[in-house]
């Protein structure tokens, strides 16, 4: 694999002397708040996520025997604390899995579902698509969760530890507190005014009705008894017990500060559409990219999907011999296309006739590739084609502009010392979901169903991802797991960031095996994310460089994006080491942990 020098980014010094001091986590998450670290390398298993503490929780169960799902749904839950905004078990996700056992790649759909009594119109109010403001803090976003029945689900199927087990570092961070940095503190600022309108979400997040101070210990006395509860009962007190009501009863009339002045519309779920959820159980999406196996989520998520077509349709050109410029050039137009399909093409697959195989065809890859030129920039919206009928280079069907997609989640991978992987990204939608916290449970509800299209997009173009009942809402959620030619793995990765999701990966992914670059670097180099748009959107580090002038010299225009993203991974290597890899700078930096860090 080639390793251009000039490609290396000021952050490997960095990697170079946390590698060397060996990253690990302390033997619990009690004894304050243990270091962030973006890289670290050894035995026994490896976590990374956004937080050290949810870290700390999984390396914790790795210790006691657990494997890389014990060790994920440990952290999860962990996240649920310390990220509460971007993830908990009011909300939903996708997760992957490899067994070292069998070589093989398993996945699991834990997406949020509408009502059993939705329809097309669910967010429209007198014939008219409701106010997007409107409906994001509002019982109608809600969706019934998937987040409780997902873990259960890989624990039963592939975990060695009982929920209880498991739950238990989550349970005791709740209730001991965790330390408020920077990211916390700005995420509750940003969400203070509509916080404000739910009495029970005002108490738990702004205590004594001010914002958290940095540095200040946070407890969720509530979340630390819910979590409880379930290591007690199940996942059977939310999907058919008093947890469960309690949800319906709050999306179905949200609490609101009569004061406050806000129309939080009701939802509309019930008992019955909580008893009727399943996580579910599917194959992954799977592409060739470069000779290796690229696995990932398949519809409802399009992630699996779009990073699959964009590979594909990159897989003509080498990308290792390619300009700074043609490399960045090719990868921006390969998600311009991508993302056009997806727009057209994708919807959950009990209610649309997504043709997965088609997508993921070089065959049909290379019907859409031949659309990039070197010297000019396609225009969006881009129209999309037909996969199941390719069309010579430049036919397509009625452009259809890309929706908007909430851009708040969380992602972890971990690793265990079988060679097991984890690769998961759970979430409630936008930072803060609906705003709307159960009173007395300690936790956010989703306003997952907001990424539903509210109308179609283009009124001459079918929508596969409007409203419908029991429907899942198309996401962006592009959990990975990169297998080489004998099925062992060779990286996982995954990020939070909406539709921006998608182009995370795909990027980091090009940036890991194309232009060789180690995997903590890959994660941390400035990015770009393309969605079928008029412009680009660029973050600092290439919306003020040269790079963007030359590009724009070819016809690409820009816009800044302060943050993209949050990537996490781990990469298997030789003699039973993992390396696991985070954020340096982004969402405060991540954490990357291991069981017995190499000397």
């Amino acid at each position: 694999m080639r390793r251009p020098v000039a490609r290396k980014l000021s952050v490997l010094a960095v990697s170079a002397a946390v590698v060397s001091v060996g990253a690990t986590a302390p033997p619990a998450a009690t004894s304050g708040t243990p270091t962030k670290v973006p890289v670290a390398v050894g035995y026994g298993g490896a976590v990374a996520s956004v937080d050290a503490d949810a870290s700390a929780a999984g390396i914790e169960v790795l210790r006691k025997g657990g494997n890389a799902v014990d060790a994920a749904v440990a952290t999860a839950a962990a996240l649920g604390v310390t990220e509460p905004y971007s993830s908990g078990i009011g909300g939903g996700g996708y997760f992957v899995y490899y067994d070292a056992k069998s070589r093989t790649v398993r996945t699991i759909d834990g997406r949020e579902t509408a009502p059993l009594t939705a329809d097309s119109g669910l967010f429209t109010e007198n014939g008219k698509p409701l106010a997007f403001a409107d409906a994001v803090t509002s019982g109608l976003s809600v969706g019934t969760p998937g987040t409780p029945a997902t873990w259960q689900t890989a624990l039963d199927r592939w975990g060695s530890k009982p929920l209880a087990g498991v739950l238990k570092p989550a349970e005791r961070l709740a209730r001991d507190g965790f330390t408020v940095d920077d990211t916390f503190r700005s995420q509750t600022a940003a969400n203070e005014t509509r916080f404000r309108y739910f009495p029970d979400t005002a108490k738990l997040f702004l205590p004594r009705g001010k914002l958290p101070v940095v540095g200040s210990t946070f407890k969720n006395p509530d979340l630390a008894r819910t979590y409880a509860e379930l290591a007690r009962k199940g996942v059977g007190a939310i999907y058919r017990g008093d947890l469960g009501k309690d949800i319906v009863a709050t999306a179905n009339k949200p609490p609101v500060d009569p004061g406050s002045g806000w129309n939080a519309r009701p939802g509309k779920l019930s008992v019955k559409d909580l008893a009727a959820y399943r996580a579910k159980l599917q194959a992954p999406t799977r592409t060739k990219y470069r000779g290796l196996g690229v696995y990932s989520i398949a519809p409802s998520s399009s992630g699996g999907t779009t990073v699959g077509e964009a590979l594909n349709i990159l897989e003509r050109t080498d990308l290792s011999k390619a300009s700074e410029v043609q490399y960045l050039h090719h990868y921006i137009e390969a998600s311009r296309i991508a993302f056009a399909d997806r727009g057209r093409w994708v919807g959950d697959p009990a209610f649309e006739k997504v043709p997965t195989k088609e997508l993921l065809s070089q065959k049909y890859a290379d019907s859409r590739a031949c659309l990039i030129k070197d010297d000019a920039v396609l225009t969006s919206p881009l129209a999309p084609g037909d996969p199941r009928r390719p069309a010579p280079c430049g036919a397509g069907g009625t452009a259809a502009p890309t929706t908007y997609e909430g851009e708040n989640t969380t992602h972890l991978t971990t690793a265990d010392k079988w060679g097991n992987v984890v690769s998961y990204t759970l979430t409630i939608e936008q930072t803060g979901g609906s705003g709307i916290t159960v009173p007395g449970r300690g936790f956010l509800l989703n306003n997952e169903l907001t990424d539903f299209s509210f109308s179609p997009a283009n009124p001459a173009v079918h929508d596969p991802n409007l409203p419908g009942p029991g429907k899942r809402p198309r996401s962006s959620i592009s959990p990975t797991i990169v297998l080489d030619k004998h099925d062992k793995p060779v990286v996982a990765l995954g990020s939070p960031g909406g539709a921006t999701i998608i182009t995370t990966v795909l990027q980091t992914l090009t940036e890991f095996v194309d232009r060789g670059l180690p995997l903590v670097d890959a994660i941390a180099a400035p990015r770009a994310s393309q969605r079928n748009a008029a412009t680009t959107e660029l973050e600092p580090g290439l919306y003020d460089s040269a790079l963007k002038t030359k590009l724009a010299a070819i016809g690409h225009a820009f816009t800044l994006n302060p943050e993209i993203g949050a990537a996490t991974g781990v990469q298997r290597l030789p003699n039973g080491k993992w390396l696991a890899a985070a954020e340096t700078v982004r969402r405060g930096g991540g954490s990357a942990m291991v069981v017995r860090p190499a000397r």
